[in-house]
């Protein structure tokens, strides 16, 4: 019996819900820091399904879709259910409602991708991916919980900083912020972006080697930094409808003189 192709991709999708079905279970368990490895194992996955279908040339709709659920339960579900365990769940109703935000806006982000997808391979992203919005929140609290973050921060205890962080990151996922795709690992992408493949590798190095410690600092470089471009470009385009309305403005006054 021949095998597709399409399979190899589809192991590494599958093994990434996997990852997200296990670390539900230990966030229900009280097992944070396993919950915590288990969705960047599933990260990792996630990355590899997406090199696996390169490399096989097996993209495909179904890939996209099985892609897409995977990384609903993995990065929305998983880590929603992972933030109302460890914090929100003395919230009551509130916590719920704060709790849900990373798998109701991460569920939207993926519909969007979809429905806006018009080739396999993006340059870029519009909201943050919701991979990059789990990486923020896990690194986040594996900084609390390894003693690496201070229980209060400029007097404002760590808790209140999570809901904020929580419902502030989900939201950029829905947002129409402009978010660069990370460089393919093939000789094409690294001649085209060389700038990009640099930082990227340089991110990965310093992580592996901190230990993992310097995830939520790169992370967080990555949010902030598609933030500040945004603003960039909004200012830069009023300028520019202000500066066409003073020289409407202007021609009129000329014309009305002669």
């Amino acid at each position: 019996m021949k095998i597709s192709p399409s399979v190899v991709p589809s192991l590494f999708t599958t093994l990434n819900m996997f990852c997200g079905f296990i670390s539900i279970t230990y966030s229900l368990e009280n097992k944070f820091d396993y919950a915590i490895y288990f969705i960047l194992f599933g990260a990792i996955f996630d990355s590899l399904d997406g090199i696996m279908a390169r490399l096989t040339k097996s993209s495909s709709k179904f890939g996209v879709e099985f892609d897409s659920l995977s990384d609903l339960v993995t990065f929305g579900v998983a880590v929603s259910v992972l933030v109302y365990q460890y914090e929100f769940k003395n919230w009551n109703g509130f916590g719920q409602f704060i709790s849900s935000f990373p798998m109701i806006c991460g569920g939207i982000r993926l519909a969007r991708f979809n429905v806006q997808l018009t080739g396999f391979d993006k340059e870029y992203f519009i909201g943050l991916p919701i991979p990059s919005q789990a990486a923020i929140m896990c690194s986040f609290l594996l900084m609390i919980l390894h003693n690496n973050l201070t229980q209060s921060i400029l007097s404002i205890d760590t808790k209140y900083i999570l809901a904020v962080l929580t419902v502030s990151v989900s939201l950029i996922m829905v947002s129409t912020i402009i978010y660069e795709a990370f460089p393919k690992f093939t000789k094409k992408d690294i001649q085209k972006h060389p700038l990009k493949f640099f930082l990227v590798l340089s991110s990965l190095l310093l992580i592996i080697f901190s230990q993992g410690n310097f995830i939520f600092p790169v992370f967080l470089i990555y949010l902030l930094f598609g933030i500040l471009k945004w603003i960039f470009e909004f200012v830069k385009r009023m300028k520019n409808v202000y500066s066409d309305e003073n020289y409407d403005d202007d021609f009129e006054i000329e014309i009305f003189k002669k």
